[in-house]
């Protein structure tokens, strides 16, 4: 999840500050997610967002006539992109994996192949980066950390060194 601290103003130039100019916002979550103080134009987001749930927002601001609802501006249109943070751990497609080696067999046999996902933003900073390594079992068992394989993204494989 991501604590948003997002402030948006909208202002008409028609808006005088006697009030008789309100600010209305509508779209994606104008009433759930986002509110709009109708005096000053201020646009505040009222829950945590979560990048995993929705990426993008759009919405709808316009200023109108307190008394008539008439529009005194066009409507203006505007996105909020919520930024990823590190918050999905890695998760394994496949496992618990279970492998076998026959006995004797030579350094570099690979032993099995195993496959990582994680939901973070791969677009946006390291957060969706996987890395592999051996917890338990070294000397006998090595990793690729990586592989460099495109076609093979987070997978990697376990060798007998």
């Amino acid at each position: 999840m991501y604590s948003l601290s997002l402030r948006l103003q909208l202002h008409s130039d028609v808006d005088k500050g006697d009030g008789k100019v309100k600010y209305v916002l509508t779209g994606e979550g104008s009433s759930s997610i986002f509110t709009i103080d109708e005096n000053t134009g201020d646009i505040h987001a009222t829950k945590r967002l979560d990048r995993e749930a929705q990426a993008y927002y759009t919405l709808q601001a316009q200023a109108v006539d307190r008394l008539t609802n008439v529009p005194v501006e066009p409507r203006s249109e505007f996105v909020v992109k919520v930024q990823d943070i590190n918050d999905n751990e890695p998760k394994f497609l496949d496992g618990p994996y279970l492998a076998g080696v026959p006995e004797m067999s030579p350094l570099g046999t690979m032993v099995v192949q195993v496959a990582a996902t994680d939901a973070d933003d791969p677009t946006y900073g390291n957060s969706a980066r996987v890395v592999y390594s051996i917890i338990h079992g070294q000397p006998y068992f090595s990793v690729e950390p990586k592989t460099a394989d495109p076609t093979a993204a987070n997978r990697s494989y376990v060798f007998l060194p």
